[in-house]
């Protein structure tokens, strides 16, 4: 029976019939995710609030998610989030299990796996695959990030909600509304490519 292809990657990187192969290639995009997700946090800095920097991750969250999907998207913000707990320094100031669950940006990053299924969710759907839909599948994942990272951040602040606001999301609402437009932009142009290589391979 054959595999029917629902992300952008499973049809640039045939899917293989093998078990063994398939599971070899996932575990492969699930570590190279995490990787990218990783450096992501390098271009990080603290501009707007001095609890919650400025980083490239939401963005890296949205693109993974919806290039991997929901399955292989969560479980590779998981990887990324049990480096980090181990003590490798992928995490913007470090790394290691006490720093995760005593920094103010912790609920943000707990958030990714739930982002990350969201928006992969959408994209199987095949939402990512045109302009007019494609904010749709990524805008799920930008609310749970929000949604949880401020119900950390407030408990963090014990309670102090206003404030979470003040520092945790109103600064970075239109930058990241930007990389929401770019995401919701990227996907479709990305499948405009694949589908015009293609075409140009069957005419071959």
């Amino acid at each position: 029976m054959a595999i029917t292809a629902t992300t952008i990657v499973d049809t640039i990187i045939p899917i293989p019939h093998q078990r063994a192969s398939m599971l070899a290639r996932d575990i492969t995009l699930i570590i190279a995710g995490s990787i990218l997700l990783a450096l992501s946090s390098r271009m990080s800095f603290y501009l707007f609030s001095p609890y919650v920097p400025f980083t490239m991750q939401p963005f890296a969250v949205m693109l993974l998610g919806a290039t991997l999907g929901s399955r292989r998207g969560a479980l590779t913000m998981l990887l990324f989030l049990a480096e980090g707990a181990a003590g490798l320094p992928v995490f913007v100031n470090g790394g290691g299990f006490v720093y995760l669950l005593t920094q103010p940006t912790a609920g943000y990053l707990f958030s990714y796996p739930v982002a990350a299924l969201l928006i992969g969710w959408g994209c199987e759907r095949q939402l990512d695959r045109h302009y007019t839909t494609a904010i749709w599948a990524m805008l799920p994942g930008l609310l749970a990030i929000y949604l949880i990272g401020l119900t950390w951040l407030t408990c963090w602040l014990h309670g102090d909600l206003p404030k979470a606001f003040a520092t945790g999301m109103l600064p970075f609402f239109v930058p990241d509304l930007i990389k929401l437009v770019a995401a919701s932009l990227l996907l479709p142009s990305a499948w405009s490519l694949v589908r015009i290589v293609r075409g140009k391979a069957i005419e071959r």
